[in-house]
């Protein structure tokens, strides 16, 4: 489905970001450099209307304590982090008015002030793009659909650890819960619907 329109308090929700993250040399199909600087371009591009960039980065304890107790087939993530690895990418930082968001799950939402912050701003619709799109920004979407947001995904503005699982959330997930187009698609809407 192509873009319709972007509401005029819309927001731009970047997921995961950071340097553990983008330093993996494992994705597809894009590589985290591609992400970051479509990432970046949506970014500007926001911060020049003057609406809100949401930078959501995930961190855990050392010691493994505030992480999900449910048992799971995949194996477990390591317990412990290489120092800095939670630290938003660079290309990002440095925006002191752009809104930071921790979070210890994979969505954006659940355990996270990230409705309430956007509510507060009167935000009625996200832009969402990050990594991986099968986990945080598929869990960010779903999540942001239940709560009445309306959610475009910038679908070249996100990878995954494997391409098909991105295609899957592209492909199948995504049409579900909003729109999705490209971030010149989204760049062009913005200029178009802004003043």
């Amino acid at each position: 489905m192509a873009l319709t329109t972007l509401d005029p308090r819309t927001a731009l929700v970047l997921i995961d970001l950071q340097n553990g993250i983008v330093g993996n040399p494992g994705l597809a199909p894009y590589p985290a450099a591609e992400v970051l600087e479509r990432a970046s371009q949506l970014a500007d591009a926001f911060r020049g209307h003057g609406l809100p960039v949401v930078l959501v980065r995930v961190t855990a304890a050392a010691d493994g304590s505030d992480a999900a107790p449910g048992r799971i087939d995949g194996g477990s993530h390591p317990r412990t982090w290489p120092e800095g690895w939670d630290v938003i990418a660079d290309k990002l930082a440095g925006h002191p008015e752009d809104i930071t968001v921790t979070k210890r799950n994979w969505g954006a939402f659940y355990g996270t002030d990230l409705d309430l912050r956007l509510r507060r701003r009167g935000i009625t619709q996200i832009v969402l793009a990050g990594i991986a799109t099968s986990i945080g920004v598929e869990s960010s979407a779903r999540a942001a659909h239940e709560h009445g947001y309306h959610v475009t995904l910038a679908t070249d503005a996100m990878t995954d650890i494997d391409a098909d699982t991105h295609r899957n959330s592209v492909e199948r997930i995504f049409p579900r819960l909003g729109e999705t187009g490209t971030t010149a698609e989204v760049v062009e809407l913005l200029a178009k619907t802004r003043p």
